[in-house]
This record gives structure tokens, sequence and C-alpha cells, in this order.
């Protein structure tokens, strides 16, 4: 499902300085690779999107995937959906992503797009993607995001919201995080590359909480909000609008 061009080795070598992460053109290269070995389950969620797509996706309509990093997501919509008259827009802030999407894609109709998901006009739409996006946009400005996806969607339109969590349970997130670490060695990655990332990505991906992302979408106008996949600390949400 996932074509891994090159093996992720951005943290493998020790840093003097550990820089902040961010999508440039090194982390984009080795992409795929690092979040197929990073997010347990990663090729089920790509995977479920095409059934998500095929259920509620309406012909005449568009698909947002916001944050969309290599496209993969966006693309197995297109293969799920070539026989409908959609449009796909697949946005994301990092020209380097979004040259490679137009790179791997190009087969594919799909309008790709280098912009901050935040300022984009979301209309007509039967389905929106937020596949591990939401945790790097500015706390206070997710409701307002998550609102604009709401008023944007069509009846019946679907959000498909999926994020790393931080559980309020003390032993429960300390057990999912010791399992989560476990993973990632079993995956291949050393105790420096682990150890590296989390420094880089601390105060850059802010995880919340389980209710948090529940009571947040139920606030931003869903009436039917479910888990709909779960693995140690990540989790998918599908938000319908009725």
């Amino acid at each position: 499902m996932i074509k891994i061009t090159k093996r992720d080795s951005v943290f493998a070598k020790p840093l003097a300085s550990v820089k902040a992460f961010e999508f440039d053109d090194e982390v984009t290269q080795a992409f795929d690779d690092m979040i197929s070995r990073s997010v347990p389950g990663y090729d089920l969620l790509v995977k479920m999107m095409a059934l998500y797509a095929d259920v509620f996706v309406t012909d005449n309509s568009a698909v947002f995937d916001l944050g969309c990093s290599t496209g993969v997501m966006s693309r197995v919509i297109a293969q799920q959906l070539k026989s409908k008259n959609i449009s796909i827009h697949a946005i994301d802030n990092s020209q380097s992503m979004i040259n490679k999407c137009q790179e791997k894609h190009a087969n594919y109709d799909i309008q790709w797009q280098c912009a901050d998901i935040e300022s984009i006009e979301i209309k007509n739409a039967s389905m929106v993607v937020l596949n591990l996006t939401l945790q790097f946009i500015k706390p206070e400005q997710r409701n307002a995001l998550l609102k604009k996806i709401f008023l944007g969607l069509n009846q019946g339109g679907v959000l498909v919201l999926s994020e790393k969590v931080n559980y309020d349970d003390t032993n429960q997130q300390q057990t999912m995080t010791e399992l989560y670490q476990a993973f990632k060695k079993i995956q291949g990655y050393s105790d420096l590359e682990i150890s590296q990332k989390r420094a880089a990505l601390e105060n850059v991906l802010i995880p919340d909480s389980p209710v948090t992302h529940i009571d947040r979408l139920r606030d931003s106008g869903f009436d039917q909000v479910y888990d709909c996949f779960h693995c140690f600390n990540f989790v998918s949400y599908l938000a319908v609008k009725a």
C-alpha cells in the first residue's frame, strides 16, 4: 500500500544540537518509512481510508486532505473513487512535501496545494481528512479549524481525524508510552533515534487527550463522533455531520 523509497535515518547519528522537528527535504525523503515504522497500524489506517471514502463520499462533492504529507491518503481515495465525479484537494504547508506528491502521484487527478490549512476555504465537502495533522496546529487554534471543517462539510459528510493522544490517567499514559517505545524498537529504531526524535518533537507535536478530542468535535457541531481505531496512544475518530 505504501511504497518505501528511502529508509528513515534522520536521527540515526548523534546530533550536537537537536533542532525543532520540521517537514524539510530530509524528512520528506524518508517520511513514508518514518510514518510506517512510527505509527502502529498505519498500513491499516491507509486501507481504511479507502473504505471511508467509499461509504461517505458522494458524487459532485469535494474531498480535502489537510496536511497531506506525501499524499498517500489522497492517492488511495483517488484510486477508490475513480468512477465518481469528485474533486480531491490535498494541502500541506511544506513545499518539499507538495513536490514529493506531484512527483509520486502525477497520474492521479488530485489538486496539490502548498498552503496553510487554516487559511484555505473548505466547501461542498463530503470528506475531510486530518491525518496526524491537528497535533501540529497550535492548541488555541484547533477549535476554529474544526469549526471551519464542520461548516464546510455537506450534510452526511465525515471528518476522519487521526492523532497521537495523551491519557489523563497517569498509569495508562505511562503504560502506553512504554509499549510505544517497545514498538519503535521492534521496528528497528535505536534508543538514540527515539530520544533525539522525541527531543525534536518537544513543543512541536502537542497531543490532546481522547476526552479533549471528543469534546472539541462535539463543540464544533458534530453530533456523531466514533472512535474507529485505537492502538497504544494513537486514535482515529469519525465525526459525521448529521
